[in-house]
């Protein structure tokens, strides 16, 4: 198997990979057009300035009236100028650096805007990360079903140049233990290498038994991140 070699450009777009979604193939999403971006909300909490200047808070705090922001940095953030912390956690990037293992082969199926309340439901139940009823137009997302329910799902978020990470890997509770995660990962990290891209992934550091997971798949830790969520202070509103 072919392994990669981060360039310094590519470590740079990982560093930030929320400003280098929505500045490149996220940015016809995006809301913002200055120093600071975010997902609309109801696809995604995400947010991101180019640098943490006053005049890139100014603009995040506006894009946070529509709700609140999420923001990863490589250091703890504290409350900025009209915004206040509303929860912190530690993240895990990990990147698959030597292309797709070799697992039985699977036809999972392409899930789309009619499926929606049962990827809401799925999400709801398992909670893999922030999922809203636009989420899945970030990418391709697919699933497995017993009989008429989705018992397992996972899909695509953050798109940077030459980075498409994996998100929302879930599966029901009755129904772990068959391997659906494996299968469903292997689809999409197929999908994403056979486009000329490297799968990556965020995952909570606290979740071992996803990370466990992801390191047999060949997933290796790149960096650790904070994951700041905040709102607009209504001291200034």
């Amino acid at each position: 198997m072919k392994t990669h070699t981060l360039s310094a450009r590519d470590k740079e777009a990982l560093d930030r990979p929320i400003w280098s979604s929505l500045t490149s193939k996220h940015r016809s999403l995006a809301w913002g057009e200055g120093q600071a971006r975010r997902y609309p909300p109801a696809i995604a909490p995400f947010a991101a300035v180019s640098e943490f200047t006053p005049g890139a808070v100014a603009e995040l705090r506006s894009l946070a009236t529509a709700g609140p922001v999420a923001l990863q940095s490589s250091t703890v953030l504290g409350p900025l100028l009209g915004l206040e912390v509303q929860s912190r956690s530690t993240l895990r990037q990990m990147i698959l650096m030597d292309g797709v293992p070799d697992l039985p082969d699977s036809t999972p199926e392409t899930l789309a805007a009619g499926d929606v309340p049962a990827m809401l439901e799925l999400t709801a139940l398992t909670k893999p990360g922030p999922f809203f009823p636009q989420t899945y137009q970030l990418g391709r997302y697919i699933g497995i079903r017993y009989g008429d329910r989705l018992v397992a799902m996972a899909g695509e978020r953050l798109r940077l140049d030459g980075y498409t990470e994996i998100s929302a890997v879930c599966v029901h509770p009755d129904y772990r233990g068959k391997g659906y995660a494996r299968i469903l990962m292997k689809s999409l990290a197929k999908t994403i290498t056979g486009g000329g891209e490297i799968p990556m992934l965020h995952v909570l550091d606290d979740n071992r038994g996803a990370i466990a997971l992801y390191e047999r798949l060949g997933f290796v830790t790149r960096a650790m991140f904070q994951l700041t969520v905040m709102h607009r202070s209504e001291a200034m509103d």
